[in-house]
């Protein structure tokens, strides 16, 4: 039987962390060039991140965990 992984796209990481307000918000500062993932810039809102991806913006570095 195949493991299901849990995965949050990367705009929707950004809104339930509070460190944007909005979904266009979090448009804007992806495609701008503003968010890494793992050290890496990310321009794709819609990139799929799964536990222990590292995401920085605006000075802060959050790792992405899910609840059991």
């Amino acid at each position: 039987m195949e493991q299901f992984e849990p995965t949050i796209q990367l705009d929707q990481f950004l809104k339930v962390q509070g460190l944007v307000s909005t979904g266009g918000q979090a448009k804007l500062v992806i495609q701008g060039g503003e968010v890494r993932v793992n050290g890496v810039v990310e321009t794709r809102r819609k990139k799929k991140l799964r536990a222990g991806d590292r995401v920085t913006f605006n000075g802060q570095t959050l790792v992405v965990e899910f609840e059991d």
